[in-house]
């Protein structure tokens, strides 16, 4: 995972936070799909992939400051 530890924040930030929230109307997909998730409706092929996709950014991030928090403690 050396390669997370390279990339710099902003480049992992700003796609985040716009396909997090695109689109912006009516309601952002990432939203919509995990409420889809949460109601055990999320079972067409293209939904599994819009969540990935607009979420992919946001793990990368949680992953990237969960790496860094553990190596900073040590």
């Amino acid at each position: 995972m050396n390669w997370l530890k390279n990339i710099p924040w902003h480049f992992l930030l700003m796609p985040a936070i716009f396909l997090g929230l695109a689109p912006f109307f009516p309601q952002p997909h990432l939203l919509e799909k995990l409420g889809m998730l949460l109601q055990g409706s999320l079972s067409r092929p293209i939904d599994i992939f819009d969540l990935f996709f607009h979420s992919i950014f946001l793990i990368l991030l949680v992953v990237k400051f969960s790496m860094t928090r553990d190596s900073s403690s040590n």
